[in-house]
């Protein structure tokens, strides 16, 4: 069974959803709830609580993944560095500092609950580059297996102010896409999308349910709210717009009250959009529409039969490999007749798959020298063309 969910709740823009619904759900909690600005230490208390509600969504069979922010402000009152804009080598040397606070710290509330923790540390190119995307996916992906919560952050004691996200909304709905996850909670302090920020307009109206993105509801978003905070509601509508397009619902609600993610079940004040379609539907739109094809491979007509049964492409279905492609590249898949059957992300180098062709799964650690996947293209990074 993959480890990647199959279906996600579709909702009508009428009623909102409920977290029940869901099966692979991404938290984001930002510096501003995790740290307390005045002290500069960690909200032991509120950590705890949120920990608890992770733990019931895990008694309930979901899967709970974190994207945390807090390093930088943990790490910058540990060295006693000044509460002005620091300078990106300030920033990473907080970071590295910050980041052993925060793992830890995450790790304990956690086992509190009785669950185990992985900290990830991601930066832009490792959503963007496809072999890294599929790395770090595969990583998420036993993590979640192994009934681990995965705890991830921007890796911000490397990243160049050029290639860093700048928040960790947006890097929560990149996570929420690699991951499959089908809901995305953005933990806030504010507790959802407004009609105009709410602190210039005393008349501005909560929006309950956003069924999609438009201009309009673009034009709503302001600028950040705290000193912590990098983002704003304005990232929080970008982040919007990624993970929808991914297939997964997100969630805007407050994260200033204890047990925010129990508040959210108990119908607590907040801002749903609305996703299209589920993950894995939108992933397989992404893969058969959006990536340029850098190799062929040519099936034979069991091979074909295999995959348009919902299996993987094994290796001994391949008869030969065509283009100079590397792990994570998109591949067409070709039948004995030279029709297109479908379109895939290639599990090895073009090279490996060359020795590979035709051989039996068993043999792949003899051939390359390493444990590989036992599959050419996984069913998951799979599009079959209707026949």
């Amino acid at each position: 069974m993959s480890a990647f969910p199959s279906a996600s709740p579709l909702s009508t823009p009428d009623a909102s959803p409920h977290i029940s619904a869901f099966r692979r759900i991404v938290v984001k909690v930002g510096s501003a709830l995790l740290v307390d600005s005045a002290r500069g230490r960690l909200r032991h208390a509120w950590l705890a609580a949120l920990a608890e509600d992770i733990g019931a969504l895990h008694r309930e069979g979901k899967e709970v993944l974190v994207v945390s922010s807090g390093a930088i402000a943990l790490g910058r009152n540990v060295l006693k560095l000044p509460r002005r804009p620091l300078k990106l080598e300030e920033s990473q040397a907080a970071a590295a500092v910050g980041q052993i606070a925060l793992a830890r710290a995450w790790s304990e509330a956690l086992a509190h609950e009785g669950l185990t923790a992985g900290q990830i540390l991601v930066t832009l190119g490792d959503t963007e580059e496809r072999r890294r995307y599929l790395n770090a996916r595969s990583t998420i992906g036993k993590l979640l297996e192994l009934k681990a919560v995965p705890v991830i952050n921007e890796n911000d004691t490397v990243a160049t102010a050029e290639i860093r996200y700048g928040d960790n909304d947006r890097l929560a709905a990149r996570v929420a896409g690699m991951a499959s996850a089908d809901l995305l909670v953005l933990l806030s302090d504010i507790d959802g999308l407004y009609t105009a920020p709410p602190n210039d307009d005393p008349n501005a109206a909560l929006i309950p349910i956003v069924p999609r993105i438009t201009a309009e509801i673009e034009a709503m978003a302001g600028g950040a709210g705290t000193e912590l905070s990098r983002g704003g509601m304005k990232t929080k509508i970008e982040a919007g717009k990624i993970a929808t397009t991914a297939g997964a619902h997100m969630v805007i609600a407050s994260g200033k009250v204890k047990n925010p993610i129990r508040a959210i079940e108990q119908d607590a004040r907040c801002t749903w959009f609305l996703a299209p379609a589920n993950p894995i539907a939108s992933r397989k739109r992404w893969i058969a529409g959006a990536l340029e094809p850098h190799g062929t491979l040519h099936l034979d007509a069991g091979a074909v039969a295999a995959l348009r049964r919902g299996s993987s492409l094994l290796p001994a279905g391949v008869t030969r490999v065509e283009g100079h492609f590397q792990r994570g590249d998109a591949v067409i898949l070709r039948g004995p007749d030279g029709g297109e059957v479908g379109r895939g992300l290639v599990a090895y180098d073009h090279d490996y798959a060359e020795r590979l062709r035709g051989r039996s799964s068993d043999e792949i650690a003899t051939i390359t020298g390493f444990e590989g996947r036992a599959a050419m293209v996984h069913r998951d990074d799979l599009v079959v063309a209707r026949s």
